[in-house]
């Protein structure tokens, strides 16, 4: 397998053995969440490890080894986006497997397993139509506060979602036009679905407009703005209005 063909099968199998251990009750509440992590990180490590040898790796689960940074190519995986909504049962979750190349987000795929679906950076689709109300996907329980004055500026619908990767997936698959996010996530959270969504032709960037970077020594990311291409220069000229 490719590097995509490779990204895309591990987000597909470690989003079947979720399922897997969803639907068969062993576990529940916030275990249920910590088994899914375990296994679906088990099998992305052992995989990566065994097939990619030579490449860096950073996983949400995984300790962190100062190793991968001195990579041209490391893979930054997150086995579950969303264990809150995964406990619930409900279907806005999902896996990221990303490979950083010289810290940029070039190949990716998102899994969303309870949609039987997988977005990959080596098969983009046709962007939907625009719509006449933007729609800009937000967090179900912590709205940015930015996000809400973007929202109100543009006139946007605001639409309550769980994971960073359904969120931004969203936007991939038509279902919405905005995610701008402003409270904090780590590189595993974003690489996936930046790198996808770049696929397929969307704008994603810090929001200020720099690009986002990967692999670096801290791990963390403030902020992240995943959109349409042609809404991309209204809302980030509108964040440092509103900011």
């Amino acid at each position: 397998m490719n590097d995509h063909e490779l990204a895309a099968h591990l987000a597909s199998e470690a989003g079947r053995i979720l399922l897997e251990v969803r639907e068969s009750g062993k576990h529940h509440g916030k275990d249920l969440g910590r088994a899914g992590d375990a296994e679906a990180n088990a099998l992305l490590v052992a995989a990566l490890r065994e097939l990619r040898p030579d490449d860096g790796l950073l996983s949400e689960e995984e300790k962190d080894s100062p190793m991968r940074l001195g990579k041209p190519r490391t893979w930054i995986v997150d086995p579950l986006d969303g264990t809150r909504e995964y406990g619930e049962g409900r279907s806005d979750w999902a896996v990221h497997v990303a490979l950083a190349v010289e810290g940029q987000p070039a190949i990716g795929a998102v899994a969303l397993p309870a949609l039987r679906e997988v977005l990959r950076t080596d098969r983009p689709s046709s962007m939907p139509p625009a719509v006449a109300t933007p729609r800009m996907v937000v967090s179900r329980t912590r709205p940015a506060r930015e996000a809400e004055l973007v929202a109100e500026a543009l006139g946007a619908e605001l639409v309550p979602m769980g994971s960073a990767g359904a969120k931004a997936m969203a936007v991939v698959r038509g279902e919405a036009e905005i995610y701008l996010h402003t409270g904090g996530q780590y590189e595993w959270d974003s690489c996936a679905p930046a790198a996808v969504a770049l696929a397929h032709g969307f704008h994603a960037s810090r929001i200020d407009g720099s690009p986002l970077l990967y692999n670096q020594a801290d791990v963390y990311m403030p902020d992240l703005l995943v959109c349409r291409p042609e809404l991309a220069r209204q809302v980030l000229d509108l964040v440092r209005e509103l900011g």
